[in-house]
């Protein structure tokens, strides 16, 4: 006699909707998606994951100060005392930072150096708008391969500095502390 397992109602509706996420992807699928068709993750996991995926394929590809309503329209640093800068690039940081949009390595910079970066570079650039809680944007205001010196200066290890000087030759620039030190939201390190 064969017995059958009669299904748990969340692994139904499971079923139900990993059909209707593949549905919906199917434009978008390509090889990378048949480890999906293994059954190594279970069901729930590969939903998160589809799920996921959509938002990523549907979210419009923006510059970032659009991405808040009103759009971000800081005025120029020079029209602001530096107290109102300040604040106004505080308020920016945390509206940034409610959209999961951070700002890593910051302490090297003064607040008109990083208020005009953040004008500069970070509000006009495209992105992806991707709405979920996983999604995260970080903005390394000290790359290595930019601005090396400071980088090795502020923000390096030991071992990245020593990884540096045997790969480059080149002298090591003092250890310093940052003349800026910040506690922004969502620092990764």
């Amino acid at each position: 006699m064969v017995r059958f397992r009669r299904p748990h109602p969340e692994d139904v509706e499971q079923l139900l909707l990993n059909a209707k996420l593949r549905d919906e992807l199917e434009p978008f699928f390509d090889e990378s998606m048949k480890i999906l068709d293994s059954g190594r993750v279970p069901i729930r996991v590969e939903n998160e994951f589809l799920s996921a995926i959509l938002a990523w394929e549907r979210a419009p590809v923006l510059p970032i100060s659009q991405w808040f309503s009103p759009s971000l329209a800081p005025p120029r640093a020079d029209q602001l005392s530096a107290d109102e800068l300040h604040e106004v690039l505080w308020d920016m940081i945390d509206k940034l930072a409610s959209r999961r949009i951070y700002l890593d390595f910051t302490d090297h910079l003064s607040d008109a150096q990083l208020y005009r970066l953040v004008v500069r570079d970070i509000l006009p650039s495209q992105e992806k708008m991707v709405d979920l809680t996983s999604h995260c944007i970080y903005f390394n205001c000290a790359e290595p391969d930019g601005d090396p010196e400071t980088w090795l200066r502020y923000y390096a290890s030991e071992e990245e500095r020593q990884g540096w000087l045997e790969e480059t030759g080149e002298p090591l620039p003092p250890v310093e502390s940052s003349p800026f030190p910040r506690k922004l939201p969502g620092e990764s390190r």
